[in-house]
């Protein structure tokens, strides 16, 4: 018998920076990618995003998700336009989310490019989207929804036409993390190494989800990550968010208008909760609250049918509790809120969350200027975006192109983080049992990721590391603790989207109901397992007239590997 594969780890992202995430992890010949997030934040890490990718994306067997963030899954559709065919492994949440995010990205980068290129201020002969839509719906089959801790066991031959080396199998399970909706810490068992990845953990409770969890068992290599690693978050003197509460007193009282950049993806959520619970106990006026981000509004729709992931006191209901609550839908819409003659005072929330893009731009390029105004922050702001110059004091703000001044009054409420901070990585880190023999402090900016560095050293005695951005570990060790738990063996090929040219930006158009005149459904959902059979019923139902409605949906279970095809009828209704 051979000598088993050697482990590696080379780090592709988030190593020096908080964003990027991507952690390459190498046995033998095979190659598996956790998380494959988008660069955000200073120029010189954006950049990387246009780099040509250092492996052949066809070359890797497997991606695996942590959550939905774009930091985190934001690069997808250009790994698989490049030939990256094979599953990608994450919570049924996640997948709903990036699937979310995904679109919202792409629909945003063709946006940009389109006005670069209209009003001249790109600095390439013609500006591109990093990708588009088409590149999104084309591989929004390769997702395939895990259960929290259980463990599966993946032997590579799960890629179409592929072949792996039995040496090469490894087994992963996921642990729920708190962060955000289906966010999770990852253990990896490969024939000769172990190690966790932590993902973006949450802090010991969340304001909307379950709490975290701390994973089964520990690994010896352990990347855990740093974001608010030199720091703790500020605990609430009196009542919680009363900094944000006052803004909103203040800025109705002057006749002005409650900017909030915020996150589509569980801020949009949280703070839509912190609103309902002020106009609740009394503690500002009930006002119009838009909510000006398409995707926030679908984000918060999952929050609401997922509810195994909702906290035990919360119902779903008790999300949104404002009598004059609109989401805005269209871009005319959106543009109307803040134009001539607009409205009165009220509440906007829009994103992004960092103000690097989509509507809230157009809302700060007409509030900032007027004193009356106000913009809350909420939660972290990485160097090199524009949140993080309104949280540093800027006077002015460049917005597509030209220079806006800043004379509406900023607050960084820093409260709605759901990042752990220092007290709450250590207290998880302390938790792992096995404890681990190396640390690799990831996910943070230089200051914060050393700042934590020490910290793990002089009270957990371990040894640690803040990785370099292309830095490549070797993860052998000679004792391994073994996962415990029913392995469910991952054999079957995942079902492939069918690779299509999609125009224009993707909507959700509503499913016809009731049935045709000769007694058949309009709407019908085919379910079996991945292989000819269910191929076939999919072709059965198109050659009568149905057309496939989104992309397959994948769920894996202990046993085994379940997808369900929505289609709906397209023929004539004579028919």
């Amino acid at each position: 018998m051979g000598t088993a594969p050697r482990t590696t780890l080379t780090f592709l992202g988030a190593a020096g920076t908080v964003t990027g995430s991507k952690y390459l992890l190498t046995i033998g010949d095979r190659r598996i990618l956790i998380d494959s997030g988008m660069f955000q934040g200073e120029k010189k890490w954006r950049l990387k995003n246009w780099e040509q990718f250092p492996i052949e994306p066809a070359s890797i067997s497997d991606i695996v998700l942590t959550h939905a963030h774009l930091d985190h899954v934001g690069f997808l559709p250009v790994l698989t336009r490049s030939g990256f065919t094979g599953p990608i492994w994450c919570t049924e949440g996640t997948r709903q989310l990036a699937e979310i995010v995904l679109r919202d990205a792409a629909k945003l980068q063709e946006q940009e490019a389109e006005d670069a290129n209209t009003y001249g201020y790109s600095k390439h002969e013609r500006a591109l989207p990093l990708y588009t839509t088409a590149d999104v719906e084309s591989m929004l089959g390769q997702f395939v929804a895990l259960e929290y801790d259980a463990d599966f066991e993946l032997t590579g031959n799960e890629r179409p036409g592929f072949t792996a080396d039995p040496d090469e199998t490894i087994t992963i399970r996921l642990t729920r993390a708190g962060h955000i909706l289906g966010s999770a810490s990852v253990n990896v068992w490969t024939p000769t190494a172990s190690v966790l990845f932590s993902g973006d953990l949450g802090r010991r409770e969340h304001p909307v989800l379950k709490a975290r969890e701390v994973p089964r068992e520990g690994a010896p290599f352990v990347l855990v990550e740093s974001t608010y690693g030199d720091r703790d978050h500020p605990v609430p003197v009196n009542l919680p968010h009363e900094g944000f509460a006052d803004v909103i007193r203040r800025t109705i009282g002057r006749g002005g208008t409650v900017l909030v950049p915020a996150f589509a993806i569980d801020r949009t959520e949280v703070v839509l909760k912190t609103i309902s619970d002020f106009e609740r106990d009394g503690r500002i006026p009930d006002i119009p609250v838009y909510v000006n981000s398409p995707m926030g509004t679908r984000a918060l729709r999952v929050y609401q049918s997922l509810t195994e992931e909702l906290r035990e006191d919360l119902s779903p209901s008790e999300f949104v509790n404002i009598p004059d609550l609109t989401a805005v839908e269209s871009s005319e819409d959106s543009r109307r809120l803040t134009g001539p003659g607009g409205h009165g005072p009220c509440v906007i929330i829009s994103s992004s969350g960092m103000a690097t893009g989509g509507r809230v731009l157009h809302h700060l390029e007409e509030l900032l200027p007027d004193p009356k105004n106000a913009v809350v922050l909420t939660g972290y702001q990485a160097a090199g975006t524009r949140g993080r110059q309104l949280s540093d004091g800027a006077d002015q703000l460049k917005l597509r192109g030209k220079y806006v001044p800043v004379r509406a009054e900023v607050f960084h409420d820093r409260e709605f983080s759901v990042h752990a901070d220092r007290g709450d990585i250590m207290s998880w880190l302390a938790a792992l049992d096995p404890k681990p023999s190396q640390v690799f402090c990831v996910h943070g900016e230089t200051d914060s990721a050393a700042a934590l560095a020490v910290r793990i050293k002089d009270e957990l005695g371990v040894q640690v590391i803040t990785p370099r951005h292309g830095e490549v570990v070797l993860l052998d060790a000679a004792e391994l603790p073994a996962p415990t738990g029913v392995r469910a063996r991952m054999t079957e090929p995942v079902a492939q989207a069918p690779r299509q040219e999609v125009f224009g930006w993707f909507g959700y158009a509503p499913l016809p109901t009731g049935s045709l005149p000769d007694g058949r459904p309009s709407y019908r959902l085919i379910t079996g397992r991945p292989g000819d059979d269910f191929d076939e019923a999919v072709s059965a139902a198109m050659r009568e007239g149905y057309a496939p409605h989104l992309a397959p949906v994948l769920v894996a279970t202990s046993d085994g590997i379940t997808v369900a095809q929505a289609v709906t009828w397209q023929g004539p209704w004579g028919q």
